[in-house]
């Protein structure tokens, strides 16, 4: 199970560097500290902390994904049939190797986990739950909701 984070305590300056980086990961440090109003070593010193503490665990290419030809969304409601601690990471575990699963929630809900798929067709889903999703170990039922149009995503 995942060990509770404590949370870093950012002042104004450090909260204007991580929204700026949110906005544009590749701008350099001399725009980012124009951007937030900073000489550039103060805004080095700054967004080497922020690196170091966790707070930006890196930088990443944002990708149009019905260009590379994987638009179509599934939520995936899975209920567990154990859900003892062993069980649980023996899941953890195995859900991280599918590609196709972008994002995994264990939920307080009537199910235990939330995927987000994302594949390059509805039949191209219906495998992925057949052979792999459902494969899972412990998976007693799932249940899919699939996604029309997305309306907002804070990536893009």
């Amino acid at each position: 199970m995942a060990k509770p984070v404590t949370p870093v305590d950012l002042d104004i300056l450090d909260r204007k560097i991580v929204a700026a980086l949110r906005e544009d990961g590749r701008m350099s440090v001399t725009e980012l500290a124009r951007q937030v109003g900073m000489s550039k070593t103060p805004c080095q010193v700054r967004l080497k902390r922020l690196l170091d503490s966790g707070v930006i665990q890196g930088f990443r290419a944002v990708v149009d994904p019905a260009r590379l030809g994987i638009a179509q969304i599934a939520f995936v409601e899975v209920k567990l049939s154990d859900t003892r601690e062993a069980a649980l990471g023996e899941f953890n575990k195995a859900v991280r190797r599918i590609p196709e699963v972008e994002e995994c929630h264990m939920l307080a809900s009537a199910f235990d986990y939330l995927l987000k798929v994302r594949t390059a067709s509805i039949h191209r889903y219906r495998e992925v739950l057949g052979e792999k999703i459902s494969t899972l170990p412990h998976v007693a039922s799932t249940s899919t909701l699939v996604a029309m149009e997305t309306v907002k995503d804070l990536v893009r």
